[in-house]
């Protein structure tokens, strides 16, 4: 079921006291990482089936990074002033799950923020989550779970994981282009890519193109423990995708991978590590543009050497034209999720020109 059928979105007049995100807004910013999720519930919860279904979604393993990592790192917390209820109330991401008539402090304070409509809603099992965007402090990211019971809680969570995490997830793609981009960035690049090319991605401060052809572009951002790169590609005379599936994404990676991203030592270059998770799934888009999603690990032949990539394609119907855009890192002593993050939401700024008629530049 879409997201329409799980999330109901309290309208504003229902809550009280609401700012919004805007020059007028004095209140202070959120507390917390962006990838951090406070979960207040009752401590006598914190073993129940309701706790146990939030850590198979929002905390659930990450299958595409080379070890474990969880989609959200998840802090259980429960108050029993309004201090401390205060206190939680700072934080960036934060969760309040409880059955609607539960005679906890928590249960007590999903019935204040909720309507009596939106409260008879969830008893008749109409809905059971309520997104709340910015609530009591500048970027901040709430949810609001109630069902029932906890058996009923828990099953419409699991239910609905992709459109509850999906919505977590928006929220942080916005807020890692904030992070990624407030160093500064390269629109000098960008902008040659749009007049040269047709196409364009926001581009980082420091990434350097080290590979320039008539259709492939590279860009590294070369540091002793974190390399990165970027490799593009893209194809005129393209009128559909009905030949794209994970096959054809991954063999026409690897094939571009080979020749453009070498390692150092003779005959080493990346290749996809299909021992592991490797997931696609075509992209929501809001714009004339098809796009899938690719995301998995990749290794070095001939060298011990791995790390994550995430990688796009992008077809435009109107110009019949094809884009790949892969981003990969080297960094076998830091957390990978931030990054494979990061390079998720650079990946969503990707444009093309709807005008483009310059001549075709094929491989």
């Amino acid at each position: 079921m879409t997201m329409k059928n799980y999330l109901y979105l309290i309208p504003v007049l229902l809550i009280l006291f609401i700012v919004s995100a805007c020059e007028s807004d004095y209140r202070p910013m959120s507390i917390g990482q962006i990838d951090e999720v406070i979960v207040v519930m009752d401590s006598t919860e914190w073993d129940s089936d309701t706790a146990l279904a939030i850590e198979e979604t929002f905390g659930k393993a990450i299958e595409t990074v080379p070890s474990y990592e969880p989609t959200y790192r998840l802090i259980f917390r429960d108050f029993s002033n309004n201090d401390q209820l205060d206190q939680l109330r700072e934080s960036k991401n934060i969760i309040f799950a409880s059955p609607i008539d539960a005679e906890s402090n928590v249960g007590t304070f999903i019935r204040a923020v909720l309507s009596d409509e939106i409260e008879e809603r969830v008893r008749s099992g109409e809905s059971f989550a309520f997104p709340l965007e910015d609530r009591w402090v500048r970027d901040q990211w709430t949810l609001i779970l109630a069902s029932n019971d906890d058996q009923e809680l828990s099953e419409k969570i699991r239910n609905s994981e992709e459109s509850l995490v999906g919505h977590l997830m928006d929220r942080e793609f916005e807020r890692r282009i904030q992070e990624v981009y407030r160093r500064g960035e390269q629109v000098a690049i960008s902008d040659s890519l749009w007049e040269n090319h047709g196409w364009k991605v926001r581009m980082q401060h420091d990434y350097i193109e080290t590979v320039d052809t008539t259709n492939v572009k590279v860009y590294r951002r070369a540091l002793p423990d974190n390399d990165r790169w970027i490799l593009a590609w893209w194809k005129d005379d393209v009128p559909n995708t009905d030949f794209i599936d994970d096959e054809w994404i991954n063999a026409t990676r690897d094939s571009l991978l080979q020749q453009y991203v070498q390692g150092t030592r003779e005959g080493s270059y990346i290749t996809t590590e299909y021992g592991r998770s490797v997931i696609t799934k075509e992209m929501d888009l809001d714009s004339r543009l098809t796009g899938f999603e690719t995301l998995g690990t990749w290794r070095m032949t001939n060298d011990f050497m791995g790390g994550p990539f995430v990688n796009f394609f992008y077809h435009d119907p109107e110009t019949e034209r094809l884009f790949m855009i892969e981003y990969g890192q080297f960094a076998p002593s830091v957390s990978k999720r931030r990054f494979v993050r990061q390079f998720r939401a650079m990946g969503r700024t990707f444009e093309a020109d709807s005008t483009w008629n310059s001549p075709s530049e094929t491989n």
